[in-house]
């Protein structure tokens, strides 16, 4: 019977492109001995573009399978409740179709590990009951995964939500402290469902057989110190912990065809400016901004005289009734910015190819969401950050990389709203490029990038974290 490794991501094309990269990872370094099969959710909404993708890897890695689930849908009625709480409710529904069609591979061939997102923890105690080893795919980086394993120390002691904690900073051993309102927005209202099930979400992290994480020891070392020392969870064993990053997207798979004019257009243009001189800003597949924060980084980055290229996204509630690179620029712009502008600006509609820009000679700087891909993406390339989060667990990967990692600028963002002023922009984008520390943090981040590219080489740490699990999961009695 064939060895497989079965990997469940959480729904989306973001989770699944990340579950994908791992399960090439594998193959890439121990494909002699694993298959791949990843499990697959089919909501009530099937985004194109997570067919199209299936169908490109299925072609491309004839050895990573995908497992549909028939439909399943959640009742948008009933109690208030978050988008979180939604499709939590949605991935607990998907737990038949879990243990069917676990038993059903099992039966086939010998299932060395299960592989799951955290959002997915419903899955671990039928994997459980199935005797098959269990571990956590974590997506973001070893301090967010210390921060997380923590949490269950903060969920105990809260009287209430910490949406309603304003000047409350919680502290974590050995990580910088987060303001309570700027935790991830799961776990911020507790009379949300969504609350209880990320403090079980959480609690559950140290259960497992080991956690994956998207990150480097060399990226990492303290935080990869405080989790080894039980600090993080005081009153059970943790688990080991394996860095097998930095794992970077196949980005192709995310451009929509609106946006392929554009990608083109940023990157030859890119070729025409000078070596480090653009600043690159990009926020993320759900990074959109209200037309009045627009404005102000348009202001912003015209008072900084410095080349920029822009990845303009609709505002909320503007996306709909065109195509995702359908944004109206002339609309959005402050009059007139576009065309004063032009010789040292590129705004770019919706998407550019994140990657492969921050490879470009000429880009010297990146304002970035914090999302942890976007993070792993500079630091391989090499490029200078500055820190803007605006959700999940970005404000700490802000702290960490700021204040731990000495990898960022912090921009300051206004309390409440989180509000960036053009004042700010312009401060930020000059010391990123102009100032010394902007140039001590690119010389930091290109030894960085050369770290990250030994990680994955053949005696690199995260090949042989990847061996060590190899080799356990191989010797596992069937």
């Amino acid at each position: 019977m064939a060895d497989t490794i079965v990997l469940y991501p959480s729904p989306g094309i973001g989770h699944l492109i990340s579950t994908v990269e791992l399960g090439k990872l594998i193959l890439s370094r121990h494909g002699h001995q694993f298959a791949i099969t990843v499990l697959l959710t089919t909501g009530s909404v099937q985004s194109p573009s997570i067919t199209s993708y299936v169908g490109s890897v299925s072609r491309s890695h004839p050895s990573i399978s995908f497992r549909r689930f028939p439909l399943v849908s959640v009742d948008p009625a009933g109690p208030r409740r978050s988008p979180a709480a939604v499709a939590f409710e949605f991935i607990r529904k998907n737990s038949d179709h879990v243990l069917r069609s676990l038993r059903e591979i099992s039966a086939a061939s010998n299932v060395r590990a299960f592989i799951i997102d955290l959002f997915c923890t419903t899955a671990l105690p039928i994997a459980r009951e199935l005797n098959i080893p269990t571990y956590y795919f974590f997506t973001s980086g070893a301090s967010a995964l210390a921060a997380f394993l923590y949490f269950p120390r903060h969920f105990e002691r809260s009287t209430k939500s910490f949406k309603d904690q304003h000047g409350v900073v919680l502290e974590f051993p050995g990580l910088p402290p987060l303001k309570a309102t700027e935790m991830p927005e799961p776990t911020l209202d507790q009379d949300d469902p969504a609350y209880g099930e990320m403090c079980d979400f959480c609690d559950q992290l140290s259960k497992a057989d080991g956690i994956l994480v998207n990150t480097f020891e060399a990226l990492e070392p303290k935080a990869l110190d405080l989790i080894a020392s039980g600090a993080c969870v005081p009153d059970a064993p943790t688990p080991p912990v394996y860095c097998i990053g930095p794992l970077i997207g196949d980005e192709s798979s995310r451009a929509s065809d609106s946006a392929v004019g554009g990608q083109q257009d940023c990157r030859s243009w890119l070729d025409k400016q000078p070596s480090k001189s653009v600043v690159f800003l990009c926020f993320g597949s759900m990074g959109r901004f209200s037309a009045e924060q627009i404005k102000e980084v348009a202001a912003g980055l015209e008072k900084s005289g410095h080349r920029f290229l822009w990845v303009v996204k609709n505002p909320p509630g503007h996306e709909q009734g065109g195509g995702e690179g359908d944004v109206d620029l002339e609309a959005l712009m402050p009059e007139g910015f576009l065309e004063r502008t032009k010789e040292r600006g590129l705004v770019v509609r919706s998407w550019a190819p994140q990657a492969a820009v921050l490879r470009k000679e000429a880009v010297g700087g990146f304002v970035t969401h914090c999302g942890w891909n976007s993070v792993l993406e500079a630091v391989a390339a090499g490029v200078a950050l500055a820190a803007w989060p605006l959700y999940a667990e970005q404000h700490m990967n802000r702290n960490f990389l700021v204040q731990d990692m000495g990898m960022a600028i912090g921009v300051e963002q206004r309390d409440g709203d989180g509000f960036v002023s053009r004042d700010e922009v312009e401060r930020a984008v000059r010391e990123l490029m102009e100032s010394e520390r902007g140039r001590e943090l690119r010389e930091k981040s290109w030894a960085m990038g050369e770290k990250a590219a030994e990680a994955l080489g053949d005696s690199g740490s995260s090949t042989a974290a990847l061996a060590k699990l190899a080799q356990i999961w191989s010797h596992r009695l069937s």
